[in-house]
């Protein structure tokens, strides 16, 4: 891979801890429980070779998103922003988008269901109008975390509302080494098999498991034959990379692994799947 390659990173957060309020990040999460400014992640992302980028929401709020829109504006490497919208609530969502509408760097949506105690969120009659009220304004919908609650809940949100764009993020989050994987690998390959879906490289470390090329082949191998190279986008998830190594070494991992295919498919993985998922114009 050269290193004037274009790369867009589709999955990076920043946070501030002054400004939002981050319900899931604690002090128990020791350095991940910092402010993360686009300064910082421009650090980061450029040294890694990264020349741009998608801010992806870290709270369900609207202040989050207007944070991160705010962002976007002031600095042109961020293309986009994949801001919140309340699934349970089909009546503010549609407010929302009308809203949304009118701001091009609102590229795509998201809920953090991982987060949410309800386990059928996505099964549920409001989040099925809302999304297919989504699919109508023409924005793509990330599901972060889906495994194990939700990946049978998008293969089937994925063949009731056909003409939304579905990016699973983290590859559903891959059980690597642990007796369900190949459970996993079935349900990711029957959403793969619905072509409204994509699924993003990153956000693969786990708990006291090893993350090298290695340790991920085995997801890496499953999720590159079940949604191909046209399906694939990057994505860093820093800051949730700091406590393993933070930007560098985790885009190093995942750069072994995708510097294996040819040319054409690298730069399909690397950036042109998420300009077409988001929609982005040419810069």
């Amino acid at each position: 891979m050269t290193q004037n390659s274009q790369i867009l990173d589709a999955h990076l957060h920043v946070w501030d801890l002054q400004a939002n309020t981050y319900p899931w990040l604690t002090p128990e999460l020791g350095p991940l429980y910092a402010n993360y400014s686009i300064e910082q992640a421009r650090t980061e992302a450029r040294a890694a070779g990264i020349t741009e980028a998608i801010l992806v929401q870290a709270e369900d709020s609207v202040a989050e998103t207007d944070y991160l829109l705010g962002v976007a504006e002031e600095h042109s490497w961020i293309r986009g922003v994949v801001g919140w919208l309340p699934l349970d609530d089909p009546a503010a969502a549609g407010a929302l988008l009308e809203r949304y509408d009118r701001n091009p760097l609102l590229v795509g949506l998201r809920h953090l269901i991982h987060e949410d105690p309800r386990p059928d969120l996505l099964d549920s009659p409001e989040a099925r109008r809302t999304l297919a009220a989504v699919a109508e304004h023409c924005y793509p919908i990330d599901i972060p975390d889906a495994w194990p609650r939700h990946l049978q809940q998008v293969e089937r949100l994925a063949a009731a509302v056909p003409d939304l764009r579905i990016v699973v993020d983290h590859l559903a989050k891959p059980p690597r080494a642990q007796a369900d994987f190949p459970d996993w690998a079935r349900t990711l390959r029957q959403v793969a098999a619905h072509e409204n879906t994509v699924a993003k490289l990153s956000g693969l470390h786990m708990p006291g498991q090893p993350y090298t090329a290695a340790a991920l082949r085995p997801a890496w191998e499953v999720a590159l034959e079940a949604f191909g190279p046209d399906r694939l986008l990057y994505g860093s998830d820093w800051p949730m990379s700091v406590p393993h190594g933070g930007y560098g070494p985790t885009h190093e991992v995942l750069m072994e692994l995708v510097s294996e295919l040819s040319a054409p498919e690298r730069t399909r993985i690397l950036r042109e799947t998420a300009r077409r998922v988001y929609r982005l114009a040419d810069s």
